[in-house]
């Protein structure tokens, strides 16, 4: 069972995959080649599934930062007589600057160790499981290194010392002096690619500073954001373009399986995959925190996964990243799940539910990357336009909304406003669009649902906007009304709502729940990091930005040491819950900043 807190975890990236890196120096996920491969290391989920640690023998305290605009990780072990340095990085390409990000990634993972002040002894253990922890490889030692061979991965592990090998495990013990520098690297290759090989030193030195160099240079072209939290705003872009998958566009919601919504519980998903919710959303939230430059690719990655548009569209609520359809979950019985939160998933069974208020986030994104989709393809034109059409055609229906509730379909208060949204913004891009004949048939309909949810919508009794026509419950996804410009955060009735929600899903803690009603899962989950964000934006919105500015740096304040956000907090103890990181809760830090930055400009500022 593996236990080491979720928040202990620092995130490494390509952008084609990732690995998620321990306080102690191990690396107990990466699948490769790419997010949503089977694992190579998996003890994240399972003591069992593999990792490649990497620390000192003697007890030591850790610390950790990412190199300055980066993601290169470096974890620094302080001794009695010496400080141990280890820089982790997935390896960009050579050339791989700015926009091109990732584009000719090499599928390696490196590991450089170092000293200072004095001598130390450090283990490494290197223990591969691919197809998460199924198969126990055969490793064999070659001229600098390991050959990995077990399944359909073909690795090889570069070491600059021998490992002693036994069962599936090479290990070493080692003595660190000053001033020598050992670069270790795990290369991966598949069918139809490059065979994996041993890297020399002074090439592996080299990738890792092309690496830093690419990020920074990432950064440097991307990210303009000014204001409050800057830098907070500034890792939270670093972490969305580190979710991007380079070579189509798409963009996952977390680089994880499995990691509970509840400890011990069944809440355990995987995240692994492009929903047009998240990516649409990464993407408007890149607007403020980095210049998105990619945002056609992504608008025509969706146009390709969607297939021919159509008014009826019934647009799929999420893809795998090169634009797969059939994401059928399955459970991994096999692993036990962190902290004994089972089952392990890998598939994700939503990938066929109605959910309506896609075509909102989708056309929310266009409108405000406007400026970035002035030469795009008719084929992503078009789509666009089915897009703005399925929600005038869908909207009366019943969903699964925004929660992916897996019960009877209802008609719940997002997805309707998230269907307004879609045609207001459709209004607005149609001279874009080429579709300026559509428009008044998009306002028909537009109107109609304004009207619509504000008779049915409203509960008087509760005082609340609340989760779906005819209840009482609330649901923190009414916070977006204001977001979205369904109403004025002054509103009185949106004033009550926010209230409401301020004093009903929270419970003393600040955090906020996405709601409390039941849903037809046993067990309970934590405050959403994404609703608590949403609270301060509305407030913002009201013009209560000291309260905002409370909510916010609450919210902050759960941000790990290197500036990660899972889904969700354990109110009571700080604690992470959720796929790890999680990009909703990156876009909320995002947008809520940006929202309590420009309410408390000057009038006329």
């Amino acid at each position: 069972m593996s236990s080491v807190p979720i928040a202990d975890h620092a995130l490494l990236s390509d952008c084609r995959t990732a690995a998620l890196v321990t306080l102690d120096g191990s690396v107990d996920w990466l699948c490769l080649p790419r997010f949503d491969a089977p694992s190579q290391f998996a003890r994240l989920l399972d003591d069992e599934a593999g990792h490649w640690s990497i620390r000192p023998v003697e007890r030591a305290r850790a610390s950790r930062r990412y190199l300055d605009d980066t993601m290169v990780l470096e974890t620094s072990f302080r001794l009695s007589g010496a400080v141990v340095t280890l820089t982790d990085a997935l390896a960009t390409g050579g050339e791989d600057l700015g926009h091109g990000i990732g584009a000719n990634s090499p599928h390696l993972l490196v590991r450089r160790l170092e000293c200072s002040g004095g001598e130390a002894e450090v283990e490494i253990v290197f223990e591969p499981r691919p197809e998460y922890g199924l198969v126990r490889p055969v490793l064999s030692a070659v001229d600098g290194g390991i050959e990995v061979l077990g399944g359909a991965d073909r690795m090889v592990l570069t070491s600059p010392v021998p490992m002693r090998v036994e069962e599936g495990t090479a290990s070493v013990r080692l003595r660190l002096v000053p001033g020598r520098v050992l670069l270790f690297a795990l290369h991966h290759s598949a069918a139809g690619r490059p065979p994996a090989r041993v890297w020399p030193q002074g090439e592996l030195a080299h990738r890792l500073e092309r690496t830093a160099a690419a990020w920074r240079s990432w950064s440097e072209l991307h990210q303009a954001y000014e204001g409050p939290w800057q830098d907070a705003v500034r890792q939270s872009g670093r972490v969305l373009q580190a979710l991007t998958f380079q070579p189509s566009g798409a963009i996952v919601a977390a680089p994880t399986t499995s990691l509970p919504e509840g400890v011990g519980g069944e809440r355990n998903w995987d995240y692994r995959f492009t929903w047009v919710r998240d990516a649409s959303l990464t993407m408007d939230a890149l607007w403020i925190a980095a210049c998105p430059d990619e945002a056609a690719e992504f608008f025509s990655f969706l146009a390709t996964a969607a297939g021919p548009p159509g008014e009826d569209l019934r647009l799929q609520i999420m893809f795998g990243v090169d634009g797969e359809r059939d994401l059928t979950e399955r459970v991994l019985p096999h692993l036990s799940g962190w902290r004994a939160s089972s089952p392990v998933r890998v598939g994700n069974g939503a990938w066929d539910q109605h959910q309506i208020d896609v075509y909102g986030e989708l056309l929310t994104a266009a409108h405000r990357l406007a400026d970035y989709l002035t030469e795009i393809d008719e084929g992503t034109r078009g789509f666009l336009v089915a897009c703005a059409d399925a929600a005038a055609f869908h909207w009366r229906e019943p969903d699964q909304g925004i929660w992916e509730v897996r019960g009877e379909p209802r008609h719940f208060l997002h997805s309707k406003v998230m269907c307004w949204a879609a045609l207001d913004r459709a209004i607005d891009l149609a001279d874009l669009l080429r579709a300026r004949g559509r428009v008044p048939e998009w306002t028909r309909e537009r109107d109609e649902i304004h009207r619509e949810v504000l008779e049915r919508g409203w509960n008087p009794e509760v005082g609340a906007f609340t989760q779906h026509y005819g209840s009482a419950d609330l649901d923190a996804a009414a916070l977006t009304m204001p977001i979205t410009g369904f109403l004025p955060a002054d509103d009185p009735r949106m004033l009550s709502t926010i209230d409401a929600v301020e004093r009903r899903l929270t419970d003393g803690h600040g955090l906020v729940y996405r709601y409390l009603a039941p849903d037809g899962l046993p067990g309970r989950e934590g405050a959403f990091l994404t609703c608590t964000f949403w609270l301060a934006h509305a407030l913002a919105l009201a013009g209560r930005t000291g309260r905002a500015r409370a909510v916010f740096e609450r919210a902050l304040a759960q941000l790990n040491d290197v500036g990660l956000l899972a889904e969700e907090i354990i109110p009571s103890t700080g604690e992470h819950l959720g796929n790890f990181p999680q990009a909703f809760s990156h876009i909320g830090l995002v947008n809520a900043a940006w929202a309590i930055s420009q309410a408390e400009l000057p009038a006329g500022g």
